[in-house]
């Protein structure tokens, strides 16, 4: 079972990246799954989440309305578009994914790095 994130990397402030977490080992559409960030010196905090089947979707306050999520269970991934990246969306970005009806996401991919310059 693991996850593998992707698409990080250095973008000016205004820019798009896209983060993929692709899933092996596991048949995605029985997890919800969820996006953390971790900056340099500050604690993990929750980015996005997106359930099962794709309908709910949710975003912490600091990115609302300029991320946006989606799933392809057919191809096992989620997508975190990133617009009008801030310096402050610096961060290693980590998905992570829980079974149908756990309470934990206990599934952790290995992160990838988003740099945003100013």
């Amino acid at each position: 079972v693991q996850l593998q994130a992707s698409g990080g990397g250095l973008v000016q402030a205004g820019g798009s990246l896209r983060l993929s977490c692709a899933a092996s080992g596991l048949t995605f559409g029985y997890y919800d799954t969820r996006w953390f960030r971790q900056a340099q010196g500050k604690e993990r905090e929750f980015v996005a989440s997106i359930n099962r089947d794709g309908r709910r979707i949710s975003f912490a306050g600091s990115v609302k309305g300029r991320f946006t999520l989606t799933r392809d269970n057919v191809k096992n991934s989620v997508y975190l578009q990133m617009n009008s990246l801030k310096p402050e969306d610096t961060a290693v970005y980590y998905c992570a994914a829980r079974p149908a009806g756990a309470d934990d996401y206990n599934v952790w991919g290995q992160g990838t790095l988003v740099t945003v310059s100013s």
